[in-house]
């Protein structure tokens, strides 16, 4: 990769709408990818970021319904509960030699990935950061944070390396991680027993947290254990510790998609956790029944 890069964004809603125009703002050429009406907006108006972090700005990008030619990157930014109809917008050989750099919720995404595009170029990443679309082109960057931790088992370092310098170049904080299994259950760590329980009582963190204090205790131990039995980390401690630190108003993005009427996520995220349980003989009755009375809501 050379230091201007071409990079697709697949879904440039929140997560994708503010990386697009970061990485625009620095000099590289963006591509995002979505629906014809939102690629209108795009075309006409760029993507509007507010953000206290990275400032109020306005990114010029390029935007189609599908990728026509290659890249040194496509980002895939769309929720699961899309994720297949989305892909259908990247055809491997229009992407040919380029990363694909899934921003997904789960572990289970890279092996489907890596059965559709070259295995060796599925790089998959973690952000943390809260950002949210407002509407077409209109990104609200809330968290004081934006975090890439970047991974791919056997992609090549000096790929990795380039990206994650651009990332970094761009604003959010970037490191490139070896170990991808842990990369990815780290996240689903933390994430699990947060989204679930405030989707399930419809409640932000902070209730959760004292309200239902067992239960999440619970959970958390639960998904400590099937992460370590899967290769993860395991500190329900320091996942605990992390929990008390948000802000207590903070809301999980699956509780914002029940309240909004959306699909959620469940299967990528308690669906995934349950099945690795399984495959790995984990205990895990807190998680089967939390995501069981989470269901009505998918």
């Amino acid at each position: 990769m050379a230091n201007e890069l071409s990079v697709a964004v697949l879904g440039p809603g929140g997560v994708g709408g503010l990386l697009a125009a970061l990485l625009s703002r620095t000099g590289h050429r963006v591509i995002c990818l979505s629906g014809e009406k939102t690629a209108e907006a795009l075309r006409t108006d760029g993507i509007r970021v507010r953000s206290a972090r990275f400032g109020d700005f306005t990114a010029r990008v390029e935007a189609d319904t599908e990728l026509r030619e290659p890249v040194d990157a496509c980002l895939v930014t769309v929720k699961h509960t899309t994720l297949d109809a989305a892909l259908a917008r990247v055809p491997a050989p229009a992407l040919s030699d380029g990363l694909v750099v899934p921003f997904l919720n789960g572990v289970e995404h890279p092996a489907a990935l890596r059965a559709r595009y070259r295995p060796d170029r599925v790089a998959p990443a973690v952000i943390r950061v809260e950002s949210t679309r407002v509407a077409p082109g209109v990104v609200e960057h809330g968290s004081p944070f934006a975090e890439i931790d970047l991974t791919g088992t056997d992609v090549p370092r000096p790929r990795l390396d380039a990206l994650a310098d651009a990332f970094a170049a761009a604003g959010p904080a970037t490191r490139v991680l070896e170990d991808e299994t842990a990369a990815l259950w780290a996240k689903m760590s933390f994430l699990a027993p947060f989204a679930l329980l405030t989707t399930r009582y419809g409640l932000p963190l902070g209730d959760v947290r004292t309200r239902h204090r067992d239960e999440l205790t619970a959970l958390v131990e639960e998904t400590a254990a099937i992460s370590r039995a899967c290769g993860g980390p395991a500190d329900p401690a320091q996942a605990l510790a992390r929990y008390d630190a948000f802000p207590p108003s903070t809301k999980s993005s699956m509780q914002r998609d029940a309240e909004a009427g959306r699909p959620l996520e469940l299967d990528a995220i308690g669906g995934a956790l349950l099945r690795a349980a399984e495959r790995h003989r984990i205990p895990a009755p807190v998680t089967a029944r939390v995501v069981d009375e989470v269901h009505p809501f998918a």
